[in-house]
């Protein structure tokens, strides 16, 4: 069941999960920001800057739980 990968199939996955971080900090901020201007507040941007990073964090960790349980069986 469990299949061997690639040396070049871990390199895209780590590359991805390097890109995971700042990406959803951008996005999260871009939102915010948007919606700063749409309505006239100020704080959004500040909001979803915060939501974007816990979001990349979160699949952050979730990607190195399930390659640290895949490598221990």
């Amino acid at each position: 069941m469990g299949r061997k990968r690639t040396s070049a199939a871990a390199f895209a996955q780590y590359t991805s999960l390097a890109l995971l971080l700042p990406c959803s900090t951008f996005v999260g901020y871009a939102i915010g920001y948007f919606l700063d201007k749409r309505f006239g507040t100020t704080w959004l941007s500040v909001l979803f800057l915060i939501l974007g990073s816990v979001a990349g964090f979160v699949s952050l960790i979730r990607q190195i739980m399930r390659d640290s349980s895949n490598g221990a069986s």
